[in-house]
């Protein structure tokens, strides 16, 4: 019987990617981690076990696949790239409850492909180390559809996951903090450095734990309307709020009396900066923009 031996070792990644002659694609973000005590600990941080189903994206050659399987009732891994797929039927042989979709996770269709693979209808949740490049639309993507994910336990930039996590008052905290925090609760788990992988990245990741509230953060009488309020806000990073919304919204005279208004009513100052607003604010604020019609 050949000895077991985890994909996630660095001597194992590098043996699995000669045997299949593989070589990274820079647009497609991937770096392979090669510390499998840290992929313990992401399963571990997302508490799964054999009531849970997992959606992964971007499984690589399997290394977090694996811990996933081992862990989970049922995993769905969406891959993008065609050249690992053969390379995830080879690496992930020996687990009979995965499934491996060759798909990019944006244009799936997230509820009818669960559907088809999930037996049984257990609490979904999202692990995954997400590529950087396109870390926030793939959770954007999540948190927008309709598919009813309790948690997500995702490896993102460092960067990135100060920002979703951010309080008002700080630098990192924008638009993207108030999008994901609308929906989930946000905290970082830990950090993994960028030593653990191969080809090494050039900044340091972090687990970023999401859980879904039962309901919105705030109560907005047009969500899209909040949202697109939010992102005028910080569209100019270092000027008032009142010059991002008239940047936004329009410099005419009927704009500037709806915006005074509606601030004026909803109690915040025109010189504030966007990123001292909380949640509740921004709420406030866009319940009252909806409610008086300019003239």
């Amino acid at each position: 019987m050949t000895e077991y031996k985890e994909i996630a070792t660095p001597s194992r990644t590098r043996e699995i990617l000669k045997k299949h002659g593989f070589s990274f694609k820079k647009s497609l973000g991937q770096n392979f981690l090669t510390e499998p005590n840290i992929l313990r600990k992401i399963v571990e941080t997302a508490a799964v076990d054999k009531q849970t189903n997992v959606i992964e994206v971007g499984p690589g050659i399997g290394a977090l696949t694996e811990q996933l399987a081992m862990n989970a009732a049922q995993v769905l891994a969406f891959e993008i790239d065609d050249r690992l797929i053969p390379v995830l039927a080879d690496t992930l042989t020996p687990y009979d409850n995965i499934t491996v979709v060759h798909q990019d996770v944006l244009k799936a269709d997230l509820i009818g492909t669960s559907q088809s693979v999930f037996k049984q209808e257990l609490p979904l949740k999202v692990v995954a180390n997400l590529p950087y490049y396109i870390t926030t639309p793939i959770m954007m993507h999540f948190l927008e559809s309709d598919l009813d994910v309790s948690e997500m336990v995702v490896m993102m930039q460092k960067e990135v996951a100060d920002r979703i996590s951010a309080k008002p008052g700080t630098k990192a905290y924008g638009s993207l903090s108030i999008a994901v925090q609308y929906f989930m609760e946000a905290s970082i788990a830990f950090i993994v450095p960028k030593t653990v992988f191969i080809p090494q990245p050039n900044v340091d990741s972090a687990i970023i734990k999401l859980t879904k509230r039962a309901r919105p953060a705030v109560e907005v009488t047009n969500e899209q309307a909040f949202f697109k309020l939010t992102k005028a806000s910080f569209q100019l990073r270092r000027k008032t709020l009142w010059n991002n919304l008239i940047h936004y919204y329009g410099k005419d005279e009927a704009t500037k009396a709806w915006l005074t208004a509606s601030l004026t009513e909803a109690e915040i100052e025109p010189s504030r900066r966007g990123e001292t607003l909380s949640l509740e604010e921004f709420a406030r604020l866009s319940n009252t923009l909806e409610k008086n019609v300019k003239s």
